[in-house]
């Protein structure tokens, strides 16, 4: 019952960064899964069926707060739910002694592209507005999803950080349409997963108890996506997920580093983890206090217009 419990939890939180973020429920979850020893290829399945019933209701609430753009979803959705079932094949054909380190590289490589696209880079905006083309988002959903299944995660954070850059997204909208969409890949997923596992290797408790906690955190982040500093947020579950699946590959048959090795190399990724959430934490009150000096400067610029629009009239 704790298990489930927690498990629960986990569900929770992931969704809670997933829909604030645009990503990291699956690799979140599935980082969980494979450090108390589960199945890559069932981790990654049962995670993707959870995901079915989080990403709807996800999907939802951001379109109810306004944050959906559905050509995106169409144009990204579909290809990425063809790479989404032929990852999930794929996956399943490995042994559990190659998929479990092969995954923790996929979600260790995913989980530090995070921490340092969110602590280092901001948020481009320079195109907004400006359409985004099917040759580009295409190709970007047929690799997000592949990478998705394989990885237990990865379409939010392959998917979002590339719209990001394109800058022709209002961020708010490119969180909510990655996740309205991966509606599809949770779908396409798990079929792949079905046709390669059967359901003898899916624990269908844990499934309902992570989407339990998914859908109760889902309209909460829906609207927290207006309000929470993604910085900050993508800081700190970068370093967890980097943190875990070191601490995973560590410990793997390909590795078996000893455990002053380990101590040291979990030391030092802590370190690393609580400078860039600092860093982080800096630079967001910065580009703060820089809006509102704008804002103070641009009410100063129109009470002057106004008053001289009242001098000349007078």
């Amino acid at each position: 019952m704790r298990a489930l419990i927690l498990l629960g939890l986990v569900g929770f939180v992931a969704q809670l960064v997933d829909g604030s973020l645009g990503m990291a429920y699956g690799v979140t979850s599935t980082t969980l899964l494979l450090a108390v020893g589960t199945n890559a290829a069932a981790a990654s399945a049962t995670v993707h069926l959870a995901e079915i019933g989080t990403t709807l209701v996800s999907g939802l609430s951001h379109w109810r707060f306004g944050n959906v753009d559905w050509k995106v979803v169409a144009k990204i959705g579909f290809p990425g739910a063809v790479g989404a079932f032929a990852g999930a094949t794929f996956l399943s054909s490995l042994s559990t002694e190659v998929a479990a380190p092969v995954m923790s590289i996929i979600l260790l490589a995913l989980g530090a592209y995070i921490l340092v696209r969110f602590t280092v880079m901001g948020l481009p905006r320079g195109n907004l507005g400006k359409p985004l083309r099917k040759r580009f988002l295409a190709p970007l959903g047929l690799v997000a999803g592949f990478v998705d299944a394989t990885g237990g995660g990865g379409w939010g954070p392959v998917g979002t950080p590339a719209i990001l850059a394109s800058g022709r997204l209002a961020p708010r909208k490119v969180i909510g349409s990655i996740d309205a969409s991966e509606f599809l890949i949770a779908i396409a997923a798990s079929v792949g997963f079905f046709v390669g596992l059967g359901s003898e290797n899916i624990t269908f408790s844990w499934v309902v108890v992570l989407l339990i906690g998914g859908v109760i955190a889902a309209p909460i982040a829906a609207w927290l996506v207006r309000h929470i500093p993604p910085r900050i947020l993508g800081s700190a579950v970068g370093g967890i997920i980097v943190l875990t699946n070191v601490r995973t590959l560590l410990r793997s048959d390909w590795l078996d580093a000893p455990g002053a090795v380990q101590t040291v190399s979990y030391v030092v990724i802590a370190l690393i983890w609580a400078a860039a959430i600092a860093y982080s934490v800096r630079e967001y009150r910065r580009d703060k206090a820089g809006e509102s000096v704008e804002a103070i400067e641009a009410e100063l610029r129109r009470k002057t217009g106004d008053t001289k629009e009242e001098t000349a009239s007078a």
